[in-house]
């Protein structure tokens, strides 16, 4: 009984090693609510899946660091998302414009689909083919066959 309590206690104790210092304060909440907003439309250029609002990774504090000072600074939405992409190119917006060189990225999905398809019906078209069952001609011939063999066969 006694082991069971330490070991609870242990797990207990090692739990609380997670916790981390929370966040201070906004100093201007409406501020931050615009920099969260902005954050959430920018990919995280470390995690790739995650905006830079959901994001924990440094890079993704240091943007979000950048929008805020350039929010301080009076830029709109629409100069510092410019600016993100003449920095970073636009892999960074999370939600791509559909141009020449991101075609790939709307319709790739699409191709693949459409091919996997095309794969799948033909592939079933071939099964079911009456090519593949023997014509007439042929049983003819496989009974001819099996009829001579057959004599051959008897003493």
């Amino acid at each position: 009984m006694a082991k069971a309590l330490a070991l609870l206690f242990l797990l207990l104790l090692g739990s609380a090693a997670f916790g981390r210092e929370a966040a201070p304060a906004a100093e201007d909440p409406a501020l931050e609510k615009r920099v969260t907003a902005l954050a959430g439309e920018l990919r995280c250029l470390v995690c790739q899946n995650q905006t830079i609002a959901d994001s924990n990774a440094d890079l993704a504090v240091d943007l979000k660091n950048e929008i805020r000072k350039k929010m301080k600074q009076g830029m709109s939405e629409r100069e510092i998302i410019d600016f993100m992409v003449a920095r970073y190119g636009d892999f960074v917006l999370y939600r791509p414009p559909f141009k020449a060189t991101t075609v790939m990225l709307w319709l790739g999905p699409l191709l693949l689909l459409a091919a996997g398809l095309f794969t799948l019906f033909h592939k079933l078209a071939r099964r079911r083919a009456p090519e593949n069952e023997p014509g007439e001609a042929e049983r003819a011939r496989a009974a001819q066959l099996l009829a001579a063999e057959s004599e051959t066969d008897k003493p």
